[in-house]
């Protein structure tokens, strides 16, 4: 009869760690939705930055002017050298073309990943790129160095109390399955 309890609760405690083992990997498959989500709601990770996919162009508003600061990073051992664009002072409306420089130090090909992120981050729906190095894995050969073109507008709507803005890329070696990706 001892055993029959013993068993009983082998069982018992096996349906639990399988239960356990499938809501961990329901919990894991649903993580990068969930993150994609949360992102965007906050502005990180380049997530609800907005892409011009129209041809229209907004009404330049003269009398108002924001800085737009630039900074960049390089990430887990990636072999660049990596600089941000000059500082800008904008006009709603106007599009804007800034230049990253990029030189790979390595003497082999290196492929990178941009990962762009606005501050502060109710300016983040309201920074329209229409060009960025960011969309596309960037390679660069051995001792290459390479200009980056961004061209941006900040729309007219942007609220009064966003003086400046500061867009930050954090450069991340492309995995080796990803190198041939270009729809980052």
């Amino acid at each position: 009869m001892e055993n029959t309890g013993i068993a009983s609760s082998n069982r018992k405690t096996s349906r639990w760690l399988l239960l356990f083992v499938v809501g961990m990997f329901g919990f894991g498959y649903a993580l990068i939705p969930l993150y994609d989500v949360f992102c965007e709601i906050v502005g990180v990770n380049g997530k609800g930055i907005q892409i011009d996919t129209s041809n229209q162009s907004l009404a330049i508003n003269r009398d108002r002017t924001i800085a737009v600061e630039f900074t960049g990073s390089i990430m887990g051992g990636l072999p660049w050298d990596f600089s941000p664009a000059k500082k800008v002072f904008v006009h709603p409306g106007e599009t804007v073309r800034v230049a990253y420089l990029a030189t790979n130090l390595a003497s082999t090909d290196v492929t990178g990943k941009a990962v762009p992120s606005i501050s502060p981050t109710k300016a983040t729906r309201y920074f329209i790129k229409a060009e960025c190095f960011c969309f596309n894995n960037q390679t660069l050969a051995a001792d290459e160095q390479k200009e980056m073109p961004l061209v941006f507008k900040v729309d007219n709507d942007i609220p009064e109390s966003v003086k400046t803005i500061t867009l930050s890329y954090a450069f991340f070696r492309a995995e080796e399955t990803e190198a041939g990706d270009t729809s980052s």
